[in-house]
């Protein structure tokens, strides 16, 4: 190491090591999570390329949408209304998740930028 670098230093405050302990603490209660984003929304009628298509154009549904990432490409599924009432739980668990995170970064960052 040279003079030039600065040394991260990680010494909690009481106050901090009280929320990190919360934040270990909700982390390790938390259910089973489904990553992706769930989109319930109305889709334009496939019959829109037509010439004479309605002004404003016809909406459909509304109908549901799981969107994730697998193998660094977006997979886009359709889901019934009993598979949006199964895995809603499961998309507010993983929301939950990336609140905690972030909350949980934020926190050990105050910490190392502590002067």
């Amino acid at each position: 190491m040279n003079e030039n670098e600065e040394v991260l230093s990680a010494r909690p405050t009481r106050a901090q090591q009280a929320a990190e302990a919360r934040l270990v603490k909700d982390l390790g209660e938390a259910d089973s999570a489904l990553p992706g984003l769930l989109v319930v929304e109305p889709q334009r009628c496939r019959q829109a390329q037509l010439r004479m298509s309605p002004r404003p154009p016809k909406l459909h549904g509304p109908y549901a949408r799981l969107t994730r990432k697998v193998d660094n490409k977006t997979v886009t599924r359709l889901l019934t209304p009993e598979e949006v009432a199964e895995y809603r739980p499961l998309f507010e668990s993983a929301k939950r998740l990336r609140r905690l995170l972030a909350d949980f970064q934020q926190l050990t960052m105050e910490m190392v930028d502590a002067p």
